[in-house]
């Protein structure tokens, strides 16, 4: 089992920043994968960011491309770095492991393990 803890969401204005950590616990080893999605109540669960641990691959979504950077701080702590942030950006925001080495990085069946999220809110 692995545990995901997120933090890091609060309140901010247009163009604003936020620092998002995942804390990863557990039996993390083989892990091949993280990523960030966010998600708005009533609306499917879209991914953000994501990193291939050995760090040949970062994915970020078109809406966030060029303002948000995903990093693997650690062997524990997933970091979503987000810039210029915007109000479509409100969201719950949480991190995704995957042990997997197939499947989409964006995509939500490619996840293994999820946390509880971190709420994000942008006001204009």
């Amino acid at each position: 089992q692995v545990q995901l803890v997120e933090s890091g969401g609060s309140s901010v204005e247009t163009g604003g920043s936020l620092r998002l950590v995942c804390e990863a616990s557990g039996a993390t080893v083989g892990r091949h994968s993280m990523a960030w999605f966010r998600q708005l109540p009533g609306k499917e669960r879209e991914g953000v960011a994501a990193i291939r641990i050995s760090g040949t691959r970062i994915d970020y979504s078109d809406s966030v491309k060029g303002r948000f950077t995903i990093s693997q701080e650690n062997s524990k702590n997933t970091v979503l770095q987000m810039n210029n942030l915007k109000p479509e950006d409100s969201a719950m925001y949480y991190c995704a492991a995957s042990f997997s080495l197939g499947g989409a990085l964006l995509d939500t069946n490619t996840y293994d393990y999820w946390g509880q999220g971190t709420q994000v809110t942008v006001s204009s």
